[in-house]
């Protein structure tokens, strides 16, 4: 009841409205509306369906997340990302079941995201490295440019893979229809040339705009317009409730596409603080995007999350709270009410080298540099991950890409494993050294592994134990200080190896043993087999625990080997 309790708190607390920031929200929201009207379009041309789906994006997921997310200035929208995923999704769809597929899809990955905010996940999301993220983003970069080819030349190609439509377009240079290339190539142009001025705010509208007058002006009939293959509806969205038989078929994608549009979010979220100065809570942005995506769901929008470019622009208009994000999507609802028929007149050659700039604008080459550059193994994950983004499915690639990365992880942590041994100075410190190959009769051998212990850096470890050979009375101290747990293969380890020493009538003593794997050690039965008298448990003092299984080493040897 508490937390039902603070949840509604919150929630009434989002609500509230400062008179000292409502007209700056509210000028901000006005022109992030309409900044966003032509990258709603576009994202529901990258999707594959209707643009107009990605203008509910824009009424339903932006206005809602505003309340529940705990970043506060985050604008969420269908990114480039989670649109070319959407269109993956429903490739092979009916044109007659797409829409139910789509609403399917979008409501599924609310609920994902929602259980994971529920769960507290948000810390997850590091999972994900800068290198496959790198690669990802790339990917979804080049994928955006190089599926404008159609709209821009008017060619279409046969071809299903994007890289196989640009050349087959290239060897039919012919059939491209040339005032539909010029429309695409004055859009560009003057994105860029609007982009250099004080109006750089403005450029995708303005360029937008000049371009369907100069089509309507030169009477450019061949040019194919927003309404000459999609209805803009003069309505708000209507209701649309998922088939459970639909779920099924996207419960895939749909999780995939939660987990990039979070993942996405959380740069986003710990890129711009609140305006108090604190840090968003990821988790509850989690919950945040995904009560937003079950509104966009259920009124056939695109999957929406946290988008770079929109809170750059909102930030950089003077929004100053979430009110700003609220007022934006009601101004797109306004929108779709009232300029239905000038979004209808709008080219899709002009969408498409829009959409050009926008992936352009999504190569960052510095980030790219930056993962080249910090080693073989990022530049090879970034690298994978790219050429899967080209070459697969969206849903696939950051699968791939992460679990490559954590093959390459365990195998690099399992190389830097060593084994070091500690000798005893006359002033009570101890000097490093290397592990000795070969044990020696009667001699205390105090050893410190270094790296990580689980999996294969566990099996490194054993490779670089010393053997027990002909050694007889022999004491093997580990130290294994700052070990909060272990494996079930150091386990195995620790048991082989305390069983060669006691065939050699030589002992094993642990020392610096944390609480956690001491019961680890108790449930497994390693801790009878070893001896509860030779195992020393970690204490705040330094080399403490060492000092102590130390002196209980010289003791055992002085006894004759008595256990």
């Amino acid at each position: 009841m508490q937390a039902d309790l603070s949840s509604l708190e919150r929630f009434i607390n989002n609500l509230r409205v400062d008179r000292k920031t409502l007209w700056s929200d509210l000028v901000a929201g006005l022109i992030t509306a309409v900044a966003a009207i032509p990258n709603g379009l576009g994202g529901g041309i990258l999707a594959g369906v209707n643009p107009v789906n990605g203008l509910y994006s824009l009424i339903a997921g932006t206005t809602v997340a505003a309340f529940f997310t705990s970043s506060a200035l985050m604008a969420v929208d269908a990114t480039s990302a989670t649109a070319l995923a959407t269109r993956d999704a429903l490739a092979y769809a009916p044109a007659d079941q797409k829409l139910g597929l789509l609403v399917a899809l979008v409501v599924l990955v609310g609920l994902f995201q929602l259980v994971f905010g529920l769960l507290r996940l948000g810390s997850l999301v590091r999972f994900i490295s800068n290198a496959v993220m790198t690669g990802f983003l790339s990917g979804i970069a080049v994928l955006t440019i190089l599926g404008q080819v159609a709209d821009v030349t008017g060619y279409t190609s046969s071809y299903a893979n994007r890289v196989m439509r640009l050349v087959d377009t290239v060897i039919h240079y012919d059939q491209v229809d040339l005032p539909t290339l010029l429309v695409a190539l004055l859009t560009v142009a003057l994105i860029i040339a609007v982009d250099r001025t004080r109006f750089f705010r403005y450029s995708y509208p303005l360029a937008l705009g000049a371009a369907a007058l100069a089509v309507y002006i030169l009477g450019l009939d061949t040019v194919p317009l927003v309404g000459s293959e999609n209805t803009i509806p003069r309505a708000l969205p209507e209701l649309h409730l998922p088939a459970l038989a639909d779920f099924l078929p996207v419960a895939l994608p749909a999780f995939s596409i939660a987990i990039i549009a979070l993942v996405q979010a959380s740069g986003v979220s710990q890129s711009y603080p609140n305006p108090d100065g604190s840090y968003p809570d990821m988790s509850t942005d989690f919950l945040g995007q995904g009560i937003a995506n079950v509104a966009t769901g259920l009124v056939a929008g695109l999957p929406v999350g946290g988008t770079f470019s929109g809170t750059a622009v909102l930030v950089a208009v003077g929004g100053r709270s979430r009110w700003a994000n609220i007022f934006s999507g009601l101004f797109v609802a306004l929108g779709v009410l009232l300029l239905a028929p000038l979004i209808e007149m709008l080219p899709l050659p002009a969408l498409g080298g829009m959409l050009i700039m926008v992936g352009v604008s999504l190569l960052r080459w510095g980030r790219v540099q930056q993962a080249w550059q910090t080693g073989r193994i990022p530049a090879a994950i970034m690298l994978l991950t790219f050429i899967f983004t080209l070459l697969l499915p969206i849903q696939y690639a950051v699968f791939l890409g992460v679990a490559i990365h954590v093959v390459l992880h365990v195998y690099k942590s399992a190389e830097r494993v060593r084994v070091k041994r500690l000798i005893p100075l006359a002033d009570g410190g101890f000097a490093d050294a290397p592990a000795p190959q070969q044990l020696s009769s009667g001699e205390v051998t105090i050893l410190e592994p270094v790296g990580s212990l689980f999996f294969a850096g566990a099996n490194e470890l054993e490779s670089q134990l010393p053997a027990v050979g002909e050694a007889r009375r022999a004491v093997v101290i580990i130290r294994l200080r700052d070990r909060d747990e272990v494996g079930s293969t150091f386990v195995r380890i620790l048991e082989r190896y305390n069983r060669f020493l006691q065939e050699a009538d030589s002992l094993l003593i642990l020392v610096g043993v944390s609480e956690n794997t001491l019961q680890q050690m108790e449930r497994t039965g390693l801790a009878g087999r070893i001896g509860g008298q030779n195992i020393f448990p970690a204490r705040p003092r330094l080399l403490d625990a060492l000092s102590r299984g130390l002196a209980r080493a010289q003791e055992w040897l002085r006894s004759g080997g008595v256990r």
